[in-house]
């Protein structure tokens, strides 16, 4: 049976209201998200926020006669709450409340498949529950199961601040030997190097669909927030018939928790050694602006906004006349299949920026190594010698270093 719950937004001094009932809308998303049911919301103005409940004192009554009279199971706040707000609205109100951080850690918590994803997932938790432990004790028993207890939930019951510190070290030291090997098998791509190419993109901008659409990968396609959480690698080829791994990451959102950055830190290195970035949007999404500044800035904030970019614009199977404002970047449709074929063209072209032109000569005993070639650079001659076969190709600094012998 599905949780009830009840929404809060707030709006800020400054704030557009658009904005604030944006930004609720899509925390609507994520309880549909997490499978709870939403049964009504509120957006209250907050001048000056207090520290014991976040709202004042008369919204606080109003909500709780309005959760009486609903039966409502949960409070969903926009915002994030201290400590102490969360355990004061939760015994005015005498149900559970979570804030939007402990909702998006809910939800990775039910995606996470890996057991890489599993430990960061399960540190962000705690590094968020920390503080949240102390001075609650048995309290938290009435909590049993649902939204907000999935993950370490079933033992942060009886875990007290030593025990959690400990838990948090072990899982560090987890994922340390995790990472290693993460590090070993990006070792032995770089051995063959093939290009690597990362999607990146709001969450639910259609990135999966893609995966799907240009490599015939299995990848869960849903329509909500976080469907996918950890990253897949798959083979694509290119128009010239090279070869590059497209890689599909987790996607972003507006006020995205710092314990998961800090956490997903060795998934967000797989983007970092990434050669080309494909910044995939939501065309269809009126605000598709707001959520490409969020995305941005979190690459910003990884250090990663320095990297080659092609701006995409997916869900364009609409009109010319509103696909004619992405004057910025290209309009596809993961979904239907249109703009694959100069999306291509457009990862090729950007991929041969870093290409130097080199000239080959193999032994005909070296086939293989001749086969390699043809998935690695952009071959753009061939000619068969008495002493060799002689190759004249586009090639980037990864693969130039294991055919330097054969060079001319």
């Amino acid at each position: 049976m599905l949780e009830k719950a009840f929404l809060i937004g707030c709006l800020k001094p400054r704030q557009r209201r658009t904005e604030a009932l944006d930004s609720l809308s899509e925390l609507a998303e994520l309880a549909r998200s997490a499978e709870a049911e939403v049964v009504g919301e509120t957006l209250s103005d907050l001048r000056e926020p207090t520290p014991t409940f976040l709202i004042g004192r008369g919204k606080v009554d109003e909500i709780r006669d309005l959760i009486k009279s609903k039966s409502i199971d949960l409070v969903l706040f926009d915002e994030e709450l201290t400590p102490a707000q969360n355990q004061n609205l939760e015994e005015a109100w005498g149900c559970k409340v979570i804030d939007r951080t402990g909702l998006i850690l809910d939800i990775f918590a039910r995606r996470a498949r890996t057991r890489e994803g599993k430990i960061q997932v399960e540190m962000a938790q705690l590094s968020y529950l920390l503080p949240r432990l102390i001075g609650k004790g048995e309290q938290l028993s009435r909590l049993g199961g649902g939204i907000g207890t999935r993950g370490p939930g079933e033992t942060k019951l009886e875990m007290d601040r030593r025990r959690a510190k400990e838990k948090m070290h072990r899982l560090a030291q987890d994922l340390k030997k995790v990472k290693l090997t993460r590090q070993g098998h990006r070792g032995k791509r770089e051995k063959v190097p093939i290009p690597l190419v990362s999607l990146v993109g709001y969450t639910n901008a259609g990135k999966s669909t893609l995966m799907n659409r240009l490599t015939e990968a299995d990848v869960l396609v849903e329509d909500k927030l976080f469907a996918t959480l950890d990253p897949t690698v798959r083979r694509l080829s290119l128009p010239s018939g090279r070869e590059v791994l497209l890689s599909d990451t987790v996607g972003f959102i507006k006020k995205l928790p710092h314990e998961l950055i800090e956490s997903f830190k060795a998934t967000f290195e797989e983007i970092e050694s990434s050669d080309l970035l494909l910044h995939l949007i939501d065309g269809s999404n009126p605000h598709w602006e707001d959520q490409k500044e969020a995305v941005d800035e979190v690459l910003e904030n990884l250090g990663l906004s320095s990297k080659p970019c092609l701006t995409l614009f997916n869900k364009a199977d609409l009109s010319e006349e509103q696909t004619g404002r992405f004057v910025e970047g290209l309009a596809i449709s993961a979904k239907e299949g249109s703009g694959m074929k100069e999306l291509l063209g457009l990862i090729e072209q950007e991929l041969a920026r870093g290409l130097t032109p080199v000239r080959f000569l193999f032994p005909h005993s070296a086939g293989r190594f001749l086969s390699l070639l043809y998935r690695e650079a952009r071959v753009l001659s061939v000619k068969h010698l008495k002493k060799g076969i002689q190759v004249q190709a586009e090639v980037g600094d990864k693969a130039l270093k294991q055919f330097h012998s054969y060079r001319t």
